[in-house]
């Protein structure tokens, strides 16, 4: 797959384009992905989808913008595994936001050369988002592309999307998430040095950078964790603001690994989540929080006794 900024394209051919955030790459994004893909085949296109960075609500309204599902990496790496040919990660600026609805279209026919064009059902694009399907239809019967929208796909008869995935996360039910994701809900980084609190206390942890301060969900977790040479192993997991250690904290997701001693610092990492276990909670003091990490440590490998080939 090739990734490229911006709207400039690598060469004068045309594309079969697909236009969104695609944050979560859920079970709608993937079907939209799979219809993309066979209209491609039957035009003898490239398969082609143009993303936006930062996503236009983180920067129109950023203190309103939804919890982030991935980083623009971990997009680009589930964009991989689905078969499209090309990424185009556009810059979503001031300018961009000014631009109407009609220049838009003109810009990805002219610059993208669009030829078909698949979006959602409720795509709105351009100031003020004043653009929608009819319009698309209206500019590409006059400029020479076609366009379809992509109906709703839907899980136990709830519209799979961004939004429904945040609202399951945010109450803690990953079987949902899963079930809206295709997989568990996963939040990938490098490792970075940490405070050294874990190993102090007994429990080591690996130390996920994370991409935006504020995930989806908080607590603490059975996880599953690989990657970067990296077997599949056990683990569990605090993401959280860490009350009993630091006040006022930014998120941090923290992860001890069962039976692992390894160096791994800047190595890049996928936390698979599987379970909740309970929400953060602020001690008294230290002594207090390593009783409770013991527990949590014996109640996760617990669960994958109970769990066992998960």
């Amino acid at each position: 797959m090739l990734v490229f900024r911006g709207l400039n394209t690598a060469d004068n051919k045309p594309v079969a384009l697909t236009i969104g955030n695609f944050d979560g790459v859920h079970l709608g994004h993937q079907a939209m992905l799979e219809q993309l893909k066979a209209a491609a085949r039957q035009l003898a296109l490239p398969s082609v989808v143009l993303v936006f960075e930062p996503q236009p609500r983180e920067f129109l309204t950023p203190q309103a913008a939804p919890a982030r599902l991935t980083s623009l990496r971990e997009k680009l790496e589930f964009l991989v595994t689905l078969g499209v040919d090309r990424v185009h990660v556009c810059h979503f600026n001031s300018s961009f936001a000014q631009m109407s609805a009609v220049d838009f279209l003109h810009a990805i026919k002219d610059r993208l050369l669009a030829r078909f064009i698949l979006v959602g059902d409720d795509f709105r694009f351009g100031n003020r988002r004043s653009g929608d399907f009819a319009l698309m239809q209206q500019v590409g019967s006059q400029q020479g592309f076609e366009v379809m929208s992509m109906r709703p796909v839907l899980h136990n008869g709830v519209r799979i999307s961004s939004t429904a995935v945040r609202s399951v996360l945010a109450d803690s039910d990953l079987s949902a998430a899963e079930g809206f994701l295709g997989r568990p809900y996963s939040i990938s980084g490098r490792v970075i040095h940490g405070d050294g609190l874990g190993k102090q206390l007994g429990f080591p942890t690996a130390n996920i950078q994370l991409k935006h301060n504020r995930p989806p969900l908080c607590g603490i977790f059975v996880v599953r964790v690989r990657g970067d040479g990296i077997p599949s192993m056990q683990g569990v997991a605090s993401l959280g603001v860490r009350p009993t250690v630091k006040e006022n904290g930014n998120p941090v997701l923290e992860v001890h690994i069962f039976g692992f001693s390894g160096e791994i610092y800047n190595r890049h990492l996928r936390v698979d989540f599987l379970h909740k276990l309970r929400d953060e909670v602020k001690y008294v003091d230290l002594h207090s929080l390593t009783q409770q990490i013991e527990i949590d440590a014996q109640n996760a490998k617990q669960w994958f006794i109970q769990h066992d080939g998960l």
